[in-house]
């Protein structure tokens, strides 16, 4: 079975009397032999490809969910047919099936089988595939057990469901990933081409450390998310305080490049801030180059909010991911905030990280983790609640009231719970969702405390300690 990624290009030649009604770059299953009916009617295909296409108006608006929902859907209906089952077979049929499957994805062959998040997405993505059968007539039965239980939602108890086919998980606060401050600066030295010492790595290989290592501390400082740090315009970046702040300074994170397209600032310290500016004002400088896309947006008369592109006034904020690597200046080059040769933009930052963190392990630093983009995000948070709960930056507000350069972010921390605070950074819908890093940072301190025990009981033992190795 085969997944095919529409495109519209070129439809004009296709005899049809309008443009299809597909979505770009949505996932459309077709069977090897090219048919999506046969004597027996139409195919279980036919009716995925139906489901799929109503996603980006159920909730599922990303590209990458629908991939990933069309690659689980392939996965089961291969599995059916290798059994001889029906998609709609009747219950007794489906629950057996989905007994054999469950066991070959998760102890069957190593080709085959899927680390427990990606079964969490097979199980999400076929039960809302059986949810839509039922409600269009297609389907008599599911193939999924759901038990009932009570939670906690806003104070109060409500009846809540859970798919009895997910795996139990360990808590989620045990799962944040994150580094500790002095590697988190090793990260961006190595980002850098630099040693642990601050001096130039003689092993370093790579290109572009400026912009490397500043992007490592944007996305330190900010928390951003891969795919809303990696779309950052130049022309997004908040402009560098005249002075030196200890009150962060805003970041505006653009709306249809963030998780389900709702728009939130964060912010940055000054001195990172001061290194993004840096790398703008001499390393992307000298990147810059005539680059164009085979689509490209020109843009014109640009400034902080947004430009003529194509000629029509348009704000940043307006603006997909898919769009904004299409911009380019008159006379070319991307612009994204991270360039490559060329003036190409640059997106691959896991690559890139997980490449940082095996040359700082291999070189300097034996127990360095590996790091990715989020894991970067999950270091912000928690270096942020931690300065929240000391009040580091109530103080640092309180100095800038008595100053007279009290700014509205400035009475915002004074006033402003710190879990409430790092919520609206994050992003997150709840503060639910938040209190992971304050449950997180009760285990490192914890941790600290055993580990203190630890050092005065063995001397002659290394003196440092990871405080809390996930």
């Amino acid at each position: 079975m085969l997944v095919h990624f529409f495109s519209s290009e070129g439809w004009q030649s296709w005899g049809l009397g309008g443009q299809p009604l597909i979505p770009e770059r949505m996932p459309v299953l077709i069977d090897d032999d090219f048919l999506f009916e046969d004597e027996h009617g139409p195919r279980a295909t036919r009716a995925v490809n139906s489901w799929l296409r109503t996603l980006p108006s159920s909730g599922a608006p990303s590209p990458n969910s629908w991939r990933a929902y069309a690659l689980a859907a392939r996965d089961w209906l291969t599995h059916l047919r290798r059994h001889a089952i029906g998609v709609f077979a009747s219950r007794r049929e489906l629950v057996a099936a989905l007994g054999t499957y469950a066991d070959r994805r998760l102890s069957g062959p190593l080709d085959e089988r899927l680390a427990s998040s990606s079964w969490e997405l097979q199980v999400t993505a076929l039960s809302r595939f059986y949810g839509w059968a039922v409600e269009e007539g297609l389907a008599s039965a599911v193939p999924f057990t759901v038990g009932t239980g009570m939670r906690m939602v806003e104070g109060r108890l409500v009846e809540t469901g859970r798919n009895l086919a997910r795996l139990r998980r360990v808590k989620p606060h045990v799962m944040v990933q994150y580094l500790e401050s002095d590697f988190a600066e090793l990260f961006c030295r190595g980002l850098g081409g630099l040693g642990p010492d601050g001096l130039e790595d003689a092993t370093f290989r790579g290109r572009f450390p400026g912009r490397n290592a500043a992007m490592g501390r944007l996305v330190l400082g900010t928390g951003m998310r891969s795919r809303e740090f990696t779309h950052l315009l130049v022309h997004e970046v908040p402009p560098l305080p005249a002075e030196p702040t200890e009150v962060p300074i805003l970041w505006a994170v653009p709306e249809l490049a963030a998780k389900g397209r709702k728009f939130r600032t964060t912010w940055i310290d000054y001195a990172s801030l001061a290194v993004v500016h840096a790398y703008i004002a001499l390393d992307r400088e000298m990147a810059r180059g005539s680059w164009m896309p085979r689509k490209p947006l020109v843009v014109e008369e640009a400034d902080f909010l947004g430009a003529r592109v194509n000629g029509q006034r348009m704000t940043w904020s307006s603006l997909a991911p898919a769009e904004r690597l299409r911009l380019v200046a008159p006379q070319g080059g991307s612009l994204l905030l991270a360039l490559s040769y060329g003036g190409r933009p640059f997106v691959d930052w896991g690559t890139l990280f997980r490449r940082t963190a095996r040359r700082i392990r291999e070189v300097f630093e034996p127990r360095f983790p590996d790091v990715a983009p989020h894991r970067c995000r999950h270091s912000f948070a928690m270096v942020t609640l931690e300065r929240l709960v000391e009040g580091h930056y109530r103080a640092a507000a309180q100095m800038a009231a008595a100053t007279g350069d009290a700014s509205g972010l400035a009475f915002y921390l004074l006033k402003s719970d710190p879990l409430l605070i790092l919520r609206d950074l994050l992003g997150h819908s709840s503060v639910t969702t938040t209190e992971v890093y304050l449950k997180a940072r009760e285990l490192h301190q914890t941790g600290a405390k055993s580990q203190v025990t630890c050092s005065r009981r063995r001397p002659d033992g290394p003196q440092r300690y990871y405080e809390l190795a996930f």
